[in-house]
C-alpha cells in the first residue's frame, strides 16, 4: 500500500521510513557477517579469508544493483507524489522487464570470469580455491537477488519499507540455519556459506512475489506496462546509472585497498575483511539516511514541495552526524572485542584494531554525504553523487591508502584514516554543489 509522505511531521516520516529500512539493511548486513562469523568457527584462516574476499565481491555488485535500482524508487516515489498512478504502473513494469535482462547477463558473465576475478583480487594462494567455489556459487543466485532488490526498490518507492524489512527477515533466518547446516554440519567451508546465501534469497524472492499477488499496493501493474518504454527505462536508467557507477567505484576503492592488504600476508588480508564487515554493518544508519532521503524527497519534490525536500536532508544528515560521533569513540575502547567476534588470532586482532581505530571516523563524513546523495538523487542529479565519489576516491581514498601502507608497513591505522579522509573531500563538494543547486532552483523561480 502506498504512502503519502509529504504531509505531516518531517521527523515522524523519517522515523517510520527509516526504521524498518535500517531494520532490513541490518539483516541483509547480517548474511555476510554470519557467513564470516560461522566460517571463522568451524574452519581456519584460509576459509576466514575466503569468505571474506568473495563477499566483498558480492558486497560491490549488490550496492551496485540497488543503485541501479534507485532510479526505480526515485521515478516512482516521484509519480506518487504528483499522484500518476499511470505513470508509476508503468515504471514497475519496465523496470521488471529491466533487470531480469541485466540480472541474466551479469550472471552469464561473471561465471565466464570467476577466476580472473579471483587473482585480480590478489587472493593469497591457500584461499584461491574457497574463494572461486564461493563465487561460483553466488553468481549463480544473482538473478535472485537482483530480483529482491528491485523489489524491495519498488515498495520503497511507493512510501512503503516495510513490506521488505519482512521479506529479509525470512531470508536472514534461513540464512544462518543454512550456514550452521551446511559449514557446521556438512563442512562444507566457503561453499557452505554461499549455498546458504544463494537458496536464502531465492526463499525472500519466492515470499515477496506471493505478496505482491496479494497486497493492495495501490499500483495496478497491467500487461501494456512491461512493453519496454524507451523513455521510462531511460528515465530510470538517468539516476540509476551514476549511482550504480558511484557505488561501484566506492567498492573497487574498498577492493584495492584489500589488495593492498592482501599482498602484506594472509594475516593483513584477514583483518582488512573483518574490519570491513564490521565497517558494512556500523553504516546502518548512514545508508539508511541515504535511501530514506531519496524515497522522502522524490515523493515531496514531486509535489512541489521543494522547501520541505530541505528539512529533510538537514534532519538526516543530524541523525548520521550523531550516530557517526557516537560508533567513532565507542569503536576508540571496544576495537579489539569487535575485531576479536570473529577471529581468535592475535595477530589478525592486533592489525585489525589498528585497521578500524583510523577508519571508523568514516562514519561521521559518510553520513554526512550519503545524505547530500539522496537529495541528489530525488532533485534528478544523481550524477553530482557519481562525481564527487570519483573525486574523493581517485584523488584521496586510493593514493591515500597506498601511501601509508608504505610509509607505515608495521601498522594498518594510516590506510583507515585514509578512508576517511576521502569522505570528508565528498562532504566539502556536496556543500558546494548543494549550494549551486539552491542558486540555480532561485534563479529559475525568478524567471517565471
Amino acid at each position: 500500500m502506498e504512502r503519502d509522505l509529504t504531509s505531516g511531521s518531517v521527523w515522524k516520516n523519517i522515523v517510520y521510513f527509516s526504521l524498518p529500512y535500517l531494520l532490513s539493511y541490518f539483516l541483509q548486513t547480517l548474511y555476510g557477517l554470519a557467513d564470516l562469523f560461522i566460517v571463522g568457527q568451524f574452519d581456519g584462516v584460509a576459509s576466514t579469508t575466503a569468505v571474506s574476499i568473495g563477499s566483498q565481491v558480492m558486497h560491490m555488485l549488490t550496492v551496485m544493483i540497488v543503485g541501479l535500482a534507485m532510479g526505480t524508487t526515485v521515478n516512482i516515489g516521484r509519480a506518487v507524489g504528483a499522484r500518476d498512478t499511470k505513470k508509476a504502473s508503468k515504471v514497475v513494469g519496465n523496470t521488471m522487464v529491466l533487470f531480469i535482462g541485466v540480472s541474466v547477463v551479469l550472471a552469464v558473465v561473471l561465471l565466464l570470469l570467476v577466476r580472473p576475478i579471483v587473482n585480480v583480487m590478489s587472493t593469497p594462494e591457500e584461499a584461491v580455491e574457497g574463494t572461486v567455489r564461493y563465487l561460483t556459487i553466488c553468481f549463480i543466485g544473482i538473478p535472485f537477488i537482483t530480483a529482491y532488490n528491485v523489489i524491495a526498490s519498488i515498495f520503497r518507492g511507493l512510501g512503503d519499507s516495510k513490506s521488505p524489512m519482512y521479506f529479509i527477515v525470512i531470508a536472514c533466518v534461513a540464512n544462518i540455519a543454512l550456514d550452521y547446516i551446511c559449514i557446521g554440519a556438512f563442512h562444507m567451508g566457503p561453499e557452505g556459506a554461499a549455498l546458504g546465501t544463494t537458496l536464502s534469497q531465492t526463499i525472500s524472492v519466492v515470499v515477496s512475489l506471493w505478496v505482491i499477488l496479494k497486497k493492495q499496493t495501490g499500483i495496478s501493474v497491467k500487461r501494456e506496462d512491461f512493453r519496454p518504454d524507451r523513455v521510462t527505462m531511460g528515465q530510470v536508467l538517468k539516476i540509476g546509472i551514476p549511482i550504480a557507477a558511484q557505488d561501484g567505484f566506492i567498492q573497487v576503492a574498498f577492493i584495492i585497498i584489500t589488495i593492498i592488504a592482501n599482498r602484506r600476508g594472509l594475516s593483513a588480508a584477514a583483518a582488512v575483511g573483518i574490519v570491513e564487515k564490521i565497517i558494512s554493518f556500523l553504516f546502518l544508519v548512514p545508508s539508511s539516511m541515504l535511501s530514506t532521503v531519496s524515497a522522502l524527497g522524490a515523493q515531496n519534490m514531486g509535489a512541489g514541495k521543494y522547501e520541505r525536500a530541505d528539512q529533510i536532508l538537514r534532519y538526516a544528515m543530524g541523525i548520521a552526524v550523531g550516530f557517526g560521533l557516537f560508533v567513532s569513540l565507542l569503536i576508540q575502547v571496544t576495537a579489539e572485542t569487535a575485531v576479536g567476534l570473529f577471529t581468535t588470532d592475535a595477530v589478525v586482532i592486533l592489525l585489525g584494531a589498528q585497521y578500524i581505530r583510523g577508519y571508523i571516523w568514516d562514519c561521521i563524513f559518510a553520513g554526512v554525504h550519503f545524505s547530500f546523495s539522496g537529495y541528489f538523487c530525488a532533485y534528478g542529479r544523481s550524477e553530482i553523487s557519481f562525481i564527487h565519489n570519483l573525486i574523493a576516491i581517485l584523488c584521496v581514498r586510493i593514493p591515500g591508502v597506498y601511501l601509508t601502507s608504505k610509509i607505515f608497513p608495521d601498522t594498518l591505522f594510516p590506510m583507515g584514516l585514509a578512508t576517511a579522509t576521502g569522505s570528508l573531500l565528498s562532504v566539502i563538494i556536496c556543500m558546494i554543489a548543494f549550494d549551486w543547486l539552491k542558486k540555480q532552483k532561485r534563479k529559475s523561480d525568478d524567471a517565471v
